[in-house]
């Protein structure tokens, strides 16, 4: 029988066996306890309550109310659905910053309940609205031999993650199913110390454009570019590229063959952000070498001013597992601010940009950028214009 089956037979019995005698309650409870399967001890206390199982809710109140989980909802999905460790820190900025735009009121109580939240309780709140799924990306590094020797090879132990400046530097092919002719490339950056990231469309893998988006990252950054850290692909380990890093004295190095953990930040979002927002179509014409430059100007605002990263600070083994521990999960833009590199000037000028972003409508924009996106992606049949004006 069902919990409410029964609920229903104890219903129609009750009355009757708190009227009957003694004899007659020992009769209508060992009829009871053989069509339910219940023990007399738990018949007799069911048959004694005043009102049916399941009437009242078992266990501790509910701390968190219904509408405290659908601003909750909301936050996620303004902060682009990161894990609950990121979010829990960032929800008092997120919630200060979605009212200074007008994007929503939240009432006090409910304010107090968003961050009174463990990242527990968020993980079990966002659990039903939760997608997975993920696709492995083709390679196409292929080893460059020229200047290995020159350029000194850097592991993962060896990174020093104290100031801002050093930047892990990596390709990401835009080749759909095939590696075979011409497609776009994203040059992906990462720096190790705050996790602030640039990324850049690159018109093929020529040595000259891979060196020319590397311009535009240096350019670009709120603080000096100290260090540059790739893989051992051609279009890094190549003359002109080595040329630049010696002339703006950039310390220019390289990780093992073959092994990405030595590149692992910027592995990390390669995933995180470039595959799971753009994906793995295949991509050749101007038009979309345009638009997805406008994704990424768009991107790097709300990567580096509304998305908290966690950083490593400890890592301990016990017996077979290994313990880690991260700080607190702060934007790539407060840490850039606590690092203390930057100028005063600089530090007003990222704190206006700040200031007038809204990361609901940057989300807006991302969006519609890429639905005009991946509508330009290559399909058999489709031409495509491959020169680049």
């Amino acid at each position: 029988m069902t919990r409410g089956s029964i609920g229903e037979y104890a219903e129609a019995v009750r009355e009757r066996y708190r009227r009957a005698r003694k004899k007659g309650k020992g009769v209508l409870l060992g009829e009871f306890v053989k069509v339910t399967g219940y023990s007399r001890k738990s018949a007799i206390r069911l048959l004694r309550r005043n009102k049916a199982p399941g009437a009242e809710r078992r266990g501790r109140p509910k701390r968190y109310s219904a509408k405290a989980t659908a601003m909750l909802v909301v936050l996620w999905e303004a902060a682009n659905r990161i894990c609950s460790q990121r979010l829990h820190p960032f929800i008092p900025e997120l919630l200060r910053v979605l009212e200074q735009h007008g994007e929503m009121r939240v009432e006090p109580e409910i304010a107090a309940q968003l961050q009174q939240m463990s990242p527990a309780t968020i993980d079990r709140r966002l659990r039903p609205y939760r997608q997975r799924g993920k696709r492995r990306s083709l390679s196409t590094t292929k080893p460059g031999s020229l200047l290995k020797g020159s350029i000194p090879l850097r592991t993962f132990g060896e990174v020093e993650r104290k100031q801002p400046g050093t930047m892990q530097v990596d390709l990401l092919a835009h080749c759909g199913e095939s590696t075979e002719g011409f497609y776009l490339f994203t040059l992906s950056a990462v720096d190790e110390a705050t996790g602030w990231g640039e990324w850049v469309v690159v018109w093929g893998k020529g040595q000259e454009r891979v060196g020319a988006a590397i311009h535009r990252v240096h350019k670009r950054l709120p603080f000096p570019l100290q260090g540059l850290h790739t893989d051992n692909g051609g279009e890094f380990i190549n003359q002109p590229l080595y040329t630049y890093c010696q002339g703006e004295k950039i310390r220019f190095t390289r990780c093992r063959p073959y092994k990405k953990n030595d590149n692992a930040l910027v592995e990390e979002k390669n995933g995180s952000v470039v595959r799971r927002l753009v994906g793995y179509e295949r991509y050749s014409s101007k038009q979309a070498y345009e638009k997805l430059n406008e994704v990424y100007d768009l991107l790097r605002l709300y990567c580096n001013f509304f998305q908290p990263v966690l950083k490593l600070i400890a890592k301990s083994r016990q017996g077979s597992k290994v313990h880690k521990e991260y700080d607190t999960a702060q934007t790539p833009y407060r840490r850039v601010l606590a690092a203390g590199a930057l100028a005063q000037e600089e530090q007003d000028r990222l704190a206006r940009i700040h200031q007038h972003l809204n990361p609901i409508k940057l989300r807006s924009q991302i969006e519609k950028a890429l639905e005009e996106l991946w509508n330009m992606a290559d399909h058999p049949g489709r031409v495509t214009t491959n020169v680049l004006a």
